[in-house]
């Protein structure tokens, strides 16, 4: 489990296909204490380090994650929003966040509002059901709070901080972003079809 609050920036050192993508991630993660095995959210997806070094992990995806998630267009050189996995006694300043992406939103719309900046989002159908104002979602693994949702369509607010400490200072028009519906919408949403 993650909280959606970004720990660290990394790097893909290196992209490759081999039966399933290996990504080499650099980072500023002391690794000496990160077991192999261990559960790193890479851009929201809980990924497994099979490998390791003094500044850098590697994680397998799997075509089924490649099919869920942005992580097909991940090229060397590509900054990576990184989370380590919750522990006992954590503060949890997000939400709770599984690191299991449910699809693909696009960015429609940037605009500057005072410091912050203003993103309009288009979810899949299926997905933006889900999705409620004042509610959170995950964003390529940051916790984000929805302002408004007009069919497919939300929007959020990001704030300076928040685009200097995690990859997000990069948004464009058109970009691919990981969601993750909120836990409890998910489960509200399955109750009321029985309700």
């Amino acid at each position: 489990m993650f909280t959606g609050i970004i720990t660290d920036i990394g790097t893909l050192r290196t992209v490759e296909m081999r039966g399933d993508m290996r990504a080499r991630i650099g980072c500023a993660y002391d690794m000496a204490g990160v077991d192999l095995g261990a559960s790193i959210a890479c851009d929201g997806v809980c990924l497994t380090v099979v490998a390791k070094g003094d500044d850098w992990f590697d994680v397998d995806i799997s075509a089924e994650t490649l099919s869920k998630t942005n992580l097909g267009t991940w090229a060397s050189g590509q900054r990576v929003n990184l989370e380590r996995a919750l522990r006992v006694g954590d503060e949890l300043g997000g939400h709770i966040v599984s690191g299991h992406v449910d699809g693909v939103a696009r960015i429609v719309d940037l605009c500057p509002e005072g410091d912050s900046l203003r993103l309009t989002f288009d979810a899949p159908a299926a997905l933006a059901r889900f999705i409620a104002p004042k509610g959170s979602v995950a964003l390529n693994g940051t916790s984000l709070t929805v302002n408004e949702v007009d069919g497919t369509r939300f929007g959020i607010n990001l704030i300076p901080h928040t685009r200097e400490v995690t990859n997000w200072g990069a948004a464009q028009a058109g970009d691919a972003v990981n969601l993750e519906i909120d836990t409890l919408a998910r489960y509200v949403a399955r109750l009321a079809e029985f309700g």
